[in-house]
């Protein structure tokens, strides 16, 4: 289930749970009415007997008053000398009180409404036991049904956060294969080329290769190789780190693009500003020459068909972190894409896998325990700044 189909489930879970909490607090509301107009109809009903020099208009309002006490739908049972039960209005049940079963039960019942609401003294030997309304019956159960609705929510969102997690994961691992066969692709199809030239007779090859050249590009196909091997067997497991000089990376990683970057991106210039004196931080070489390495490829491919400049900086920030930054004249990432630019599977490449970028961060994030972000982006070009931690003096 896709992720816009789940959020669509819990708004309607959340609207519904937000309709019933209004309906309860609406029929709370309702239900205060209620007792306000009942007292108020007892309160007239009381002046007019009160106030009425009749005797029998005075009863009609007694009789009166009781139609509105009964109506209201609370249980009373009034009892007398013995523990006898004269009268009672509004049980929950059928019962002849002329009867001694019919006693018993009522009796039974008056004790139990005694245990919750103290009984009314009537006169010295009678007593008036009463209940809860009708409505505070029904309402009882609205806390536990907001109880269950809370409690669904919860379990659905956790279920939604599994689902989402697994699901991402699915696409780091589906993108890490893809990237895997991408890069051991390149170095296998040219060894199958060479492969094919050794098998022609010298005077059949082109340009009159000579075994030995043959030879020397094999070697360099198979450190081709065992570089994207290396890379991602450090990726998959706890890496050891040890001070290193960011200097060196990046020296390393200028010689290794400045040969291919004329084949790779035309009209393109590779230009490095470091600090001389830069700290040295607690790394690995190989992966963190791989994170700068996705940066300038990502850089390439912005410059694609246009040209521009690449910077490679490393320096020292104000809170005494090392800073490798990497700056392009692009025409900067497209706002759809830059709060999710570091998931899995999202690219700013029509038919690219969007892992580079993710790699990059699991290796300055999870790795180096550092940090990288898009700090700027416009018609400028876009900057890429990564953050590491200087090594500790005497770490191992």
């Amino acid at each position: 289930m896709s992720r816009s189909r789940w959020t669509g489930i819990l708004a309607i879970l959340f609207l519904a749970l937000l309709g019933w909490y209004l309906l309860y607090t609406e029929r709370i509301i309702s239900v205060f009415r209620d007792d306000a107009a009942t007292l108020t109809l007892m309160f007239a009903e009381v002046q007019t007997g009160m106030a009425s020099q009749d005797a029998l208009r005075a009863d009609e309002a007694l009789v009166n008053l009781q139609r509105i006490i009964v109506e209201s739908g609370v249980p009373l049972v009034l009892a007398g000398p013995g523990d006898t039960i004269q009268s009672a209005v509004n049980l929950p049940f059928e019962v002849d009180l002329t009867s001694p079963d019919g006693q018993a039960r009522v009796r039974a019942f008056a004790r139990r409404l005694g245990e919750r609401n103290p009984p009314v003294a009537q006169t010295d030997d009678s007593f008036i036991f009463y209940g809860d309304p009708p409505e505070l019956q029904r309402l009882r159960w609205i806390p536990w049904l907001q109880a269950s609705g809370l409690l669904l929510t919860f379990l659905t969102g956790i279920v939604v956060i599994r689902f989402q997690r697994k699901a991402a994961e699915d696409r780091a691992w589906t993108a890490m294969a893809r990237e895997l066969a991408h890069q051991l692709g390149t170095p296998i199809s040219s060894l199958q080329g060479w492969l094919e030239l050794l098998r022609l007779s010298p005077d059949r090859r082109p340009g009159g290769l000579a075994e030995d050249e043959i030879a020397r590009e094999i070697a360099q196909d198979l450190e081709r190789l065992e570089r994207v091997s290396r890379r991602f067997e450090l990726i998959g497991r706890d890496t050891e780190l040890g001070p290193l000089d960011l200097n060196e990376v990046i020296r390393s990683m200028e010689g290794y693009l400045g040969a291919r970057i004329p084949r790779l991106g035309a009209g393109v210039r590779l230009e490095v500003e470091t600090e001389r004196d830069l700290p040295l931080v607690r790394g690995n070489a190989v992966l963190l020459a791989w994170a700068l390495e996705n940066l300038v490829k990502n850089a390439l491919d912005a410059l694609a068909g246009k040209g521009g400049v690449i910077t490679i900086e490393a320096f020292t920030d104000e809170g005494g972190q090392v800073v490798l930054q990497v700056r392009d004249t692009g025409p900067g990432v497209d706002p759809s894409v830059r709060d999710r630019l570091f998931d899995p599977g999202v690219s700013t490449k029509s038919g690219g896998w969007g892992v580079g970028l993710s790699l990059t961060r699991r290796i300055v994030a999870r790795i180096h325990g550092g940090s990288i972000e898009l700090y700027g982006t416009g018609p400028e070009g876009a900057v890429f700044r990564i953050r590491l931690p200087p090594a500790q003096v005497g770490a191992g």
